[in-house]
């Protein structure tokens, strides 16, 4: 069969390699093509889109950019039109993916949506658009189950991804080795703490230049930075200038592992971060009118997702004005080695990980898409 695979970001692009990997173990002549990134690419799709060139978020950033969003759209629309896969897969970007969804549901082909849009938090309404033009939602959540229930849509919780990015990397050579670990700090006496400011250029504008601050307030710690591919180091450098701070690519969870603690934009991080068992402060800082605007559309209380699995505030969380540097050295104190509310964070993690079930999501997810692909197509 032949699918058409659609993720707007690196995280996007990390779980639709592993579909994209489970769909081949299902069904071994299939056909792959993709908007995604490089790891889908390896995986074994063909890339038709990079994921840099359709990465806007946040509603100043697509206003200024919409002429490129625009043309993106007739093309996919277009290269879609011309292939007619068995199935288009949407992988979460709900901005992009929704409107696809509409059209490729409208021309006569299956949608088939991966890792919902998280609706339950702001934009309820687009749940019409999903019961309307998507064949079948595969949730990552557990939570997710009662809101699309509610709406009268079935869904089935198959486990989280993440899951298994995290089993593989303790199974990897580098988990655990002291060699490895010492390897990527700045000084091998010194202590980590790792900053995690996100994976767009916005964003680590807005956010890294806070987390810097507390830079100085911790002299006996080693700072490294968890740089994001699609990222030039030139942006980081703008703003770390003279600071005793490391930057790193490509190895997020081995800096992680390494750290006592981090500083962590919210988002999929900080589900990582849980789930490799690093206390973490969680931040966030964005453009004043996109954060104006969200703060009067975004209806859940947290805005991590460690936070929302767990329903309390297991995790702090500094969000725009909060983020200061008194409050993250605070916060961070805390969490640190003998600090008080270390060992009740780690028990909260151990909670999150019993809640989200065993590894093996990704090959689950993708088996259960090609069987039902095949049903849609014996019921035609």
């Amino acid at each position: 069969m032949r699918y058409f695979i659609i993720a707007g970001e690196a995280s996007g692009d990390l779980h639709g390699s592993n579909l994209v990997k489970g769909i081949f173990a299902a069904d071994p002549g299939a056909e792959i093509f993709c908007w995604g990134g490089d790891l889908m690419e390896k995986a074994g799709a063909k890339l038709l889109m990079h994921y840099r060139q359709n990465a806007f978020m946040g509603f100043l950033t697509v206003l200024l950019h919409l002429p490129s969003v625009v043309r993106n759209l007739k093309l996919c629309k277009r290269q879609i039109a011309g292939l007619r896969p068995d199935a288009v897969i949407l992988i979460d970007y709900p901005g992009f993916n929704l409107r696809i969804a509409r059209y490729a549901r409208t021309t006569g082909l299956n949608v088939l949506y991966y890792i919902s849009p998280k609706l339950w938090a702001w934009n309820e309404s687009r749940v019409k658009i999903i019961k309307k033009y998507v064949n079948r939602m595969y949730i990552i959540f557990p939570f997710e189950e009662e809101f699309y229930r509610k709406h009268g849509i079935e869904v089935k919780y198959y486990g989280n991804p993440l899951t298994d990015e995290i089993e593989n990397f303790r199974n990897s050579p580098v988990y655990g080795k002291e060699e490895s670990s010492s390897s990527i700090t700045a000084d091998a006496f010194k202590r980590t703490i790792a900053l995690v400011p996100g994976s767009r250029i916005h964003e680590v504008n807005h956010i890294l230049p806070e987390m810097l601050k507390i830079v100085p307030l911790f002299p006996e710690h080693t700072f490294i930075i968890t740089a994001a591919q699609n990222i030039p180091l030139s942006v980081y450098d703008k703003h770390t200038g003279n600071l005793p701070v490391k930057t790193v690519y490509g190895r997020t969870y081995e800096i992680l592992s390494a750290s006592e603690a981090a500083l962590v934009k919210s988002g999929t991080s900080t589900l990582e971060a849980a789930l490799l068992g690093v206390p973490q402060v969680v931040c966030y800082k964005g453009d004043p009118v996109s954060f104006f605007i969200a703060r009067r559309l975004v209806k859940v209380k947290y805005i991590s997702l460690v936070n929302l699995i767990l329903g309390r505030e297991a995790v702090t969380e500094l969000i725009q004005h909060l983020l200061t540097r008194e409050n993250l050295a605070a916060s961070l104190e805390k969490i640190m080695p003998g600090g008080s509310d270390r060992e009740r964070l780690l028990k909260d993690y151990e909670e999150i990980k019993n809640i989200l079930g065993p590894a093996g999501a990704s090959s689950r997810i993708a088996s259960e898409m090609v069987t039902f692909i095949n049903e849609l197509g014996k019921n035609v």
